[in-house]
């Protein structure tokens, strides 16, 4: 007997609909065609959901001072401590640090308990470190953090423009559907702005390399391209937005040279942007992970004001989102500056409103600590309590071995997490079992303001619950039992629904009322909707009639001026590095990580850099380079590049110390944030290159994961067991002993072959005549066929020494389709033994490609470098 359960992704903040089967105690997953977000389609990660379900690692019960114990005993500490600091050094010594991955529900109740009751405006989320200077420039702009569109607008328009967006690797689905609008109108253009050449790139017509933080010396150009060739909308700027000509005056005092682009790509661009009514404009990480990220927002908002190109079908301004619920944090205020339902902390009228609403007995009348400065204030000592919820600030926060140092100095953290062994969790004196996705059942919102459910398919592990629950458990402990009385996350949302109609009150925009009387059964049969959900309104876009949520009713249009990010390269560190993510893995890992077919592709930290850079700093292919700045150091292995412009080097965010020896890349970024929206400046970091003098380099596989010690490793779940990327400074007297000491193989049967004047050596050992571990050493990177030798674990080939497949066994390749479980091998040779002349024949062949469609660029790339070889031949 099987059952079928629809719940949302956890992954980004498209929003995809799943469709969960749990049959004979075993899941599977696919895409919801139902959803109104992917219509069925999953990216590489939404397809491998199933395999991220086991409980390896979970943790089970609550732990107080690194012992077990009973959930009574943990919370009471909670509460205890919490009181305790309050009573004694104030409201503002505790802080809440939450994640975009919550749900609505959690989100609310963490929001309410901190700045209704404890008092303190001191929670914010890792949504900072997202999406925040979008929300200072919507509210800027529009009066309030208002997404004008939605999805369909991104099919329907005639100009996509992406800025700082690789929407192929970070948001794979909204890409095919970008990719199937164009082509099913060839028409459509697309315009990709980035330093980098990216997959993304790859759909667009043209491509702008611009400079590291230049977005706003284009916008302004922009805007002055929009007056000068007559395309300003006079009658709608006249009747609906404030501030046009401070903000053309300072746009005209700008010099677009800044940018680094040849004056046709420029020209090029502004007449498109120009000449077409239909155009959106998609940003992400690129534009708000800057010291300048509101006034890149701001200056992109301009030029749809400015032409009365917002809120209708197929054009304006569109931020999409990193998160799960990183929309629903923002409605609920989870950020420090903001109260639920888009109202303003520092409105008195607005902080009267939730105050009587909730029967709260205080409530803070300023903003609390960003992110940034929280994590300094709990390094100084302000603050003093500190509970960390579903996020990994060790890893994610800038100056990352500052923030471990805090922590590990803060009098009393609490860590709720579904793992026990993340780099914060390791710091925490109180451990709390978290429920994940499955397990959990509420409300999400997407990036196109869509709310959907996840709802729970698995039961909750050991004593694992829900973060609402906990919350509002210590919420009661604490004094406050009739505010925190929960028993569903149903009731939490008809509360916040009542809310937002009282916010609605005060003419804000995020108004979901018409939910205040859902039923439980409602509840549990909610359908996707887009808000507002109200009695007079519906869904819909806004902004078309020209009404915003400013005092006056107009938008704003900002005076904005060039400003170079915070650190400028120096000769001690004259590389730019750039941060972000990849195709198939997400944020630290703790979940993504658990699928062997997400490692495949890239299983390893890496730093892509410039062919030219890379012959002067004399590194090759596959070297360990070692990346510092002033404030921190990785070891990364060297991806060589033409996509990198130079001087420019990109490095991946997800590397934790759990998963790699020096991978955490945000150890080497400045804490220096955006002044308006405190968001940090993830894009632009000064750092220095050399190359790693390893005495060694070895490759092992292991059927058990083993504790690895050696100078330089990093490791991924693969197949059926593990992948070891290693390398030391100096080389042990005795090769197969370090091997029984780093894979336990104590008992095994052990085959070696070596050659010490060469450097080489090989081990494989064996229990019971299934292999359970090799391991390849070499002077040099070690070169072996990887994929054939994973898919050897567990069996009884003896013949694993050889490193490569026999003539009989054809080794599949590195991954390139992850989906499906592609490699590269297995794509050149259908290339070449079908004729195979286009992307969609290796679909057709191979399934490769056909799925989230995020791989179609590389599948591209092989395909021409097969063509070219043959016409050479």
């Amino acid at each position: 007997m099987s059952k079928t359960i629809k719940t949302t992704c956890p992954y980004c903040g498209v929003g995809c609909g799943v469709l969960a089967t749990l049959k004979d105690g075993q899941v599977s997953v696919k895409g919801d065609p139902d959803h109104p977000a992917n219509k069925g389609r999953l990216c590489s990660k939404g397809s491998a959901l199933a395999e991220t379900l086991a409980l390896d690692g979970r943790l089970l019960k609550p732990v107080v001072h690194s012992a077990e114990t009973t959930w009574d005993n943990a919370l009471d500490e909670v509460a205890t401590r919490f009181k305790q600091t309050i009573a004694k050094h104030g409201p503002d010594s505790i802080a809440l640090y939450v994640s975009g991955q919550l749900l609505t529900e959690d989100y609310y109740v963490a929001n309410k308990l901190m700045k209704g009751f404890m008092g303190t405006a001191n929670i914010d989320t890792n949504s900072r470190l997202c999406m925040a200077s979008s929300v200072a420039g919507h509210k800027r702009a529009f009066g309030a953090d208002t997404v004008p569109g939605n999805y369909e607008d991104l099919e329907q328009a005639d100009l996509l423009v992406l800025v700082g967006s690789n929407l192929a690797w970070c948001h794979p689905v909204l890409y095919q559907r970008v990719a199937a609008a164009k082509a099913a109108r060839p028409n459509m253009r697309i315009i990709n702005i980035d330093p980098r050449h990216t997959a993304t790139s790859d759909l667009a017509d043209l491509h702008l390399a611009v400079a590291p933080g230049s977005d706003v010396a284009l916008f302004n150009h922009l805007l002055c391209a929009i007056h000068e060739q007559g395309a300003v909308d006079s009658a709608y700027v006249a009747a609906h937005v404030n501030g046009f000509d401070a903000a053309l005056e300072a746009a005209s005092s700008g010099d677009v040279s800044v940018t680094g682009l040849p004056r046709a790509d420029i020209d090029a661009f502004t007449r498109a942007w120009v000449g077409t009514e239909k155009v959106v404009t998609i940003y992400s990480q690129g534009v708000n992970q800057s010291t300048a990220g509101a006034d890149k927002v701001n200056a992109i908002l301009n030029c749809h004001l400015a032409t009365g190109r917002i809120g209708r079908a197929g054009m304006g301004p569109f931020s999409v989102t990193g998160q799960p619920n990183a929309m629903g944090g923002r409605e609920v205020g989870g950020l420090a500056n903001m109260l639920a339902c888009h109202m303003d902390l520092e409105n008195a009228g607005h902080r009267a409103t939730v105050r009587e609403f909730w029967q709260a007995p205080q409530m803070p009348d300023a903003a609390g600590l960003k992110a940034v400065d929280m994590f300094r204030a709990v390094g100084d000592g302000r603050i003093k309590a500190l509970w960390v919820m579903c996020t990994n600030p060790v890893v994610s926060l800038p100056e990352a071995d500052r923030v471990k140092e805090a922590i590990e100095g803060c009098d009393f953290v609490v860590v709720s997490d579904m793992y026990g062994d993340t780099d914060t969790a390791k710091l925490a004196d109180v451990l709390l079992p978290a429920t994940g996705w499955g397990e959990k059942t509420g409300t999400v919102t997407n990036s196109e303001r869509c709310i959907s459910r996840q709802r729970s398919f698995l039961p909750a592990p050991g004593e694992a619950r829900h973060d609402w629950d906990v919350l509002a458990d210590v919420g009661r402990r604490m004094g406050w039992q009739a505010a925190f009385d929960y028993e569903t996350p149903a009731e939490v949302l008809r509360e916040y629904a009542a809310l937002s109609g009282l916010a609605a009150g005060h003419g804000r925009d995020f108004d979901i009322s018409a939910l205040s009387d859902l039923s439980n059964e409602d509840y549990d049969d909610f359908t996707p909707q887009h808000w507002p959900i109200s009695a007079d309104r519906n869904g819909g876009r806004f902004f078309a009639d020209g009404q915003f949520y400013t005092p006056s009713g107009k938008a704003n249009m900002l005076p904005l001026h060039h400003r170079s990010p915070a650190n400028a390269p120096t000769a001690a560190h004259p590389f730019v590095l750039n941060t972000g993510r990849i195709r198939d893995q997400w944020h630290t890992m703790s979940r993504s990580g658990l699928a062997p077919r997400l490692s495949q592709h890239m299983g390893e930290p890496y730093v892509e850099i410039h062919p030219r850079d890379a012959e002067d700093l004399g590194l090759k292919a596959a070297d360990l380079a070692e990346v510092t700045s002033p404030h921190g150091r990785a070891v990364l292995r060297v991806l060589i590049s033409d996509k990198m412009r130079r001087g420019e080097v990109f490095a991946p965010m997800h590397w934790t110390g759990t998963h790699a020896s020096d991978g955490r890349i945000d150890a080497l970024v400045a804490a220096e944030v955006d002044p308006v929206s405190g968001q940090p400046e993830s894009k632009a970091s000064p750092v220095k290159i050399t190359k790693l003098q390893a005495a060694w380099y070895g490759y092992a596989v292991t059927h058990d994961k083993s504790v690895v010690d050696t100078d330089y490793w990093a490791i991924a779940r693969v197949g059926n067991g593990w992948q070891a990327e290693l390398a030391g400074m100096t080389a042990p007297e005795d090769w197969e002993d370090e091997a029984r000491r780093l894979f336990d193989l104590a008992g095994a049967d052990v085959q070696v072959v070596q050659d010490p004047a060469r450097g080489l050596f090989r081990l494989a050992a064996h229990r019971g005549g299934q292999l359970i571990a090799a391991l390849f050493i070499a002077p040099a990177p070690v070169e072996l066929a990887r994929s054939h030798l994973i898919g050897q674990l567990g069996g009884n080939d003896s013949g694993a020494l050889a490193g490569r497949a026999g003539a009989n066994q054809p080794d599949p390749g590195a991954t390139i389709c992850a989906c499906f479980n592609v490699g590269v091998n297995t794509i050149i040779e259908a290339i070449n033994l079908q004729n195979l002349i286009s992307v969609e024949q290796i679909g057709a062949a191979l399934n490769a490609g056909t799925n989230c469609g995020s791989c179609r660029p590389e599948l591209a790339a092989i395909l021409a470098s097969a063509q070219h070889r043959e016409a050479a031949e």
